[in-house]
């Protein structure tokens, strides 16, 4: 299975980018690096959030729901060339304090700080980009015909690269676990730029993907 960093290297990925840009006001660069650590956090907190029997539940109501079900995969020209509507940023808003819980301020100043953007802006972007993950999740849960806990484990490990090393799972629990004191942005930026010097894993795809 393709990782979840694919699918910004995808066609797909580069719509997203842009259209998501677009809406943030914000370089396609800078969106790009945004999502680029983003999304692997955000995925490493869905799969914590579906650790347990209730969690893992919840996520399959969630993803067998019209709205998260992979079809907004199909229309995303569509999607961002009209401006996307209230309803689709507050479902962002929803999923982003439902996955990140008290931890949400603290993920997007430590990804601002990083990226080089306020964390307002970072918001913006994540409330954007979490119904369009929910939606890949959607698709893959149906691919794959995921029925039980197990199956939600095993998709979500594929996403987020199951062989990835114990220090790269340590950073995104480290992140998601921060306490605000600022020492977890030099963690992300030393694990983003120093990864391209791994073979493989989250932090190959994060190295290659930033190219530095």
């Amino acid at each position: 299975m393709a990782g979840i960093l694919d699918l910004l290297n995808s066609d797909m990925g580069k719509t997203i980018i842009s259209g998501v840009a677009g809406q943030s006001n914000q370089s396609e660069s800078k969106t790009q690096d945004v999502l680029t650590m983003a999304l692997p956090v955000l995925m490493q907190a869905i799969k914590r959030n579906a650790a347990s029997p209730q969690g893992a539940d919840g996520l399959m109501g969630a993803l067998s729901n019209g709205n998260h079900d992979g079809s907004i995969l199909d229309n995303l020209g569509g999607l961002f060339s009209g401006g996307v509507d209230d309803a689709f940023v507050n479902d962002g808003d929803k999923i982003l304090n439902h996955v990140l819980g008290s931890k949400k301020a603290n993920v997007e100043n430590a990804i601002g700080a990083r990226a080089g953007i306020d964390s307002g802006s970072v918001t913006q972007i994540l409330k954007m980009a979490a119904p369009i993950l929910m939606g890949v999740l959607g698709k893959q849960s149906r691919e794959q015909n995921v029925s039980n806990s197990s199956g939600i484990e095993s998709m979500l490990g594929g996403l987020l690269g199951g062989n990835s090393p114990q220090q790269e799972q340590s950073f995104l629990e480290s992140i998601l676990d921060a306490d605000g004191d600022g020492s977890i942005i030099d963690d992300v930026a030393d694990m983003v730029l120093n990864s391209g010097k791994k073979k493989g894993g989250l932090g190959g795809l994060l190295g290659s993907f930033f190219g530095k």
